[in-house]
């Protein structure tokens, strides 16, 4: 049997020792207990004995010898993504790779199973350029099939030398496979952009790497509060949390900022740092890429009042750490969430704009919002888009089979 269908195999049962209580069969039945009484506690380690045995069992008496490096290793990887799709198993060969190269794609991807869908293209660059759009899912990268790659493998195929090829099967919007090759480039730091209108100023933000506070503080100095500003999110890609934290005591934001959940310590509340003259009125632009901090920045400034526009961030924010293990190789894994000042769970869910917005790039964003703000508030269920109490992202549209 091929090495592709053991981890698949495999998987299940290492999955489910992870996920499910051990079922004791052929047993006879055990007493009820008393009212009020409290179950005894299980094991969740308890079945892998019982994976060490199919192992074994595998490995005597299979009729061709399965590779079991891939089949073990193929089974970690499943338990992993089982708990967060970010998560990575990385073997000690992994671990001697060299730098893929400086280059990158222009995209984020996110991997779902055996596809990866695609949450945010960096304007003009390579992705960009070769018509990617957010929402599309990838099946295959440089002839690898996604199902059999980690997070850590997925992110290394992105980068490469400057110049260099990738080979991208994907889905569009119609669920048509079409094969796209994107070349890949060194992507240089975008800027703040920022375009004034009739009683209104709308300041878009690329990240917010550090630094990032400072440069808005100086562009916004001369700015007339007494205007609406608009803080455009939507193409605001990761950066630093006390960036994030920066900006939003830039805009008037006091108190908590958002919280912390880090594995094995008590929960800890991030305060909003610095302090800046708010604008009469703050309203918000999100999108499918605004990611990690900034959707911590746009939760914590919604809850101070300003209405969201835009679409539902994806969800992610988290931090990842690694962890050596005995064998050579090591873990990465989600040990951070924070908690939106509004209590989005942010590795479970995104934020939700007060009104749907979507809009062609060509549109104008500040006349759009500024129309919106004009216009009645409509109610929570008018607001909302489809599916907006769910605590999951709208999944794409099913791909077509691979063949």
């Amino acid at each position: 049997m091929h090495a592709r269908t053991w981890l698949s195999v495999l998987s299940l049962p290492l999955v489910a020792a992870f996920t499910v209580p051990v079922m004791q069969q052929g047993n006879p039945p055990k007493p009820q207990p008393k009212a009020g009484a409290k179950p005894a506690p299980q094991d969740p380690l308890a079945g892998l004995s019982d994976i060490q045995d199919v192992l074994s069992l595998v490995q005597q008496n299979y009729v061709d010898p399965p590779d079991m490096e891939k089949v073990v290793s193929g089974g970690v990887q499943a338990v992993l993504e089982r708990s967060h799709p970010l998560n990575a198993y990385l073997t000690a060969d992994d671990l001697r790779l060299p730098d893929p190269g400086p280059a990158e794609a222009g995209l984020v991807v996110v991997k779902r199973t055996i596809y990866a869908t695609v949450v945010a293209v960096t304007p003009g660059g390579p992705a960009a350029k070769a018509g990617i759009q957010p929402g599309d899912v990838i099946r295959k990268v440089d002839g690898d099939s996604v199902g059999h790659l980690s997070a850590w493998s997925l992110e290394r195929k992105l980068r490469g030398p400057d110049g260099s090829s990738l080979d991208l099967y994907r889905y569009n919007a119609n669920g048509d496979l079409t094969k796209t090759t994107v070349s890949r480039q060194r992507l240089t730091p975008g800027a703040v952009a920022i375009k004034q209108g009739q009683g209104a100023l709308m300041v878009s933000l690329p990240n917010l790497a550090p630094g990032r506070a400072e440069e808005l503080k100086k562009l916004l100095a001369p700015a007339d509060r007494s205007q609406t500003l608009v803080l455009d999110l939507r193409q605001c890609q990761r950066g630093a949390m006390e960036e994030a934290a920066a900006v939003a005591g830039l805009l008037g934001a006091k108190g908590t900022f958002a919280t912390l959940q880090e594995a094995g310590k008590p929960e800890r509340q991030v305060s909003v740092s610095g302090q800046g003259a708010p604008f009469a009125r703050l309203a918000l632009l999100t999108g499918r890429s605004t990611i990690g901090a900034p959707e911590v920045l746009a939760s914590c400034l919604k809850k101070g009042g300003a209405r969201a526009f835009g679409e539902r961030t994806p969800g992610l924010g988290v931090e990842r750490s690694r962890f050596p293990l005995r064998q050579g190789g090591a873990v990465e894994l989600v040990s951070k969430r924070w908690i939106g000042l509004g209590g989005e769970k942010l590795d479970r869910q995104g934020i939700v704009p007060d009104q749907v917005l979507r809009m062609a790039d060509s549109e104008d964003a500040l006349a759009r919002v500024m129309t919106a703000l004009a216009a009645p508030q409509k109610t929570a269920s008018q607001a909302s888009e489809p599916g907006a109490s769910k605590t999951v992202p709208t999944p794409p549209p099913a791909p077509k089979p691979l063949h």
